[in-house]
């Protein structure tokens, strides 16, 4: 008898090991789909690279409203993933209250902060990113004036928008700025049509290089720049490849390295959970130089860049944070 209880013992135990060692991660995208060819795509390509290099599987979900989120996180919680990634800073209530309902479950989210012991807050310094590529608008705008375009007006984006500006006014002080945000919902993300419309206006007014912080609604921006013989700046992806000739440069937000290390860290027991701070220094964000956009990159342009980045990882110099403060120093 003794002798069976303790196989059984065994088998539950091995059962066990077994299911933990092929526990798959999972990963909630953000409104705007996988495909959106910026934010969501950059974590949906770091979690195909996880697969690629560990051969693990994982599972994903494209939510279509608000209230899916917080079903997502309990759902694969309930099945056993691990860890679960929330993509996108609207994900931090539903994200909370699934983690303490599910404690042993390890999560993780993109872009805001959720104070739990079972979660990873993934924040990055866009500010810093932001100021490289408005330096880079500022050389080679030849009115003196350029845009920016956001999607959601809220605080993160605005952090994109005071890094830029700074970025141009370091290289030219009487450059304009325009700046206009998308809208005020989730909708934002997800409007090329009206990114489109707003970037024109922008170019009408004068502009001959616009960066965008819009998701999917930056794909209209940056076709409305390749359509004027304009200047178009992507954001968190590569987006160079897009309109090669037109895109003067992509602010990369390194959401796919997040995303990828995310997971092997909680697949190979080196997860570390709370604040993770992402920026130049962590090669958290960057900006994108390749074959599509090398012939409007001068040297000259590219070391006054490289020289400011590594001036921003030393202190030499600081840009500054809207999020931290939300008065931004240059209009």
């Amino acid at each position: 008898m003794k002798r069976t209880i303790m196989g059984l013992l065994a088998a539950v135990s091995m059962a066990a090991t077994s299911a933990l060692a092929t526990a798959e991660p999972a990963l909630v995208f953000d409104l705007g789909g996988k495909f959106d060819k910026s934010f969501n795509q950059a974590a949906y390509e770091g979690a195909e690279k996880f697969t690629k290099d560990t051969g693990m599987k994982y599972r994903s979900f494209e939510i279509q409203n608000a209230s899916q989120r917080e079903q997502a996180y309990r759902r694969f919680a309930r099945d056993g993933n691990n860890p679960v990634v929330a993509i996108g800073f609207a994900a931090a209530a539903a994200l909370e209250k699934v983690a303490k309902e599910f404690p042993d479950t390890k999560f993780a989210i993109v872009d805001m902060v959720v104070d739990l012991p079972n979660v990873r807050s993934i924040v990055f310094n866009e500010h810093e990113g932001s100021y490289l590529v408005g330096m880079l608008a500022a050389m080679a705008s030849k009115t003196g004036k350029v845009g920016f375009v956001g999607g959601m007006d809220i605080p993160l984006i605005r952090k994109f928008a005071c890094g830029y500006v700074q970025g141009v006014k370091a290289v030219n002080p009487d450059a304009e700025v325009f700046q206009n945000m998308t809208g005020t919902t989730g909708a934002a993300w997800n409007d090329p049509v009206k990114g489109g419309e707003l970037a024109k206006s922008q170019f009408d007014r004068g502009a001959d290089v616009v960066y965008h912080a819009a998701g999917g609604t930056g794909v209209g921006v940056l076709q409305a720049a390749a359509d004027a013989g304009k200047l178009g700046i992507g954001v968190d992806s590569n987006q160079n490849y897009l309109h090669p000739g037109s895109v003067l440069t992509s602010m990369l937000k390194r959401v796919d390295v997040a995303v990828y290390n995310t997971f092997k860290d909680g697949t190979s027991g080196t997860w570390s959970s709370g604040f993770n701070v992402m920026g130049l220094a962590q090669d958290g964000v960057g900006w994108a130089l390749d074959d599509n956009n090398k012939s409007l990159i001068s040297d000259d342009m590219k070391n006054m860049v490289e020289k400011a980045k590594a001036d921003i990882i030393s202190g030499g110099i600081i840009v500054h944070d809207y999020m931290s403060d939300s008065a931004c120093p240059v209009k």
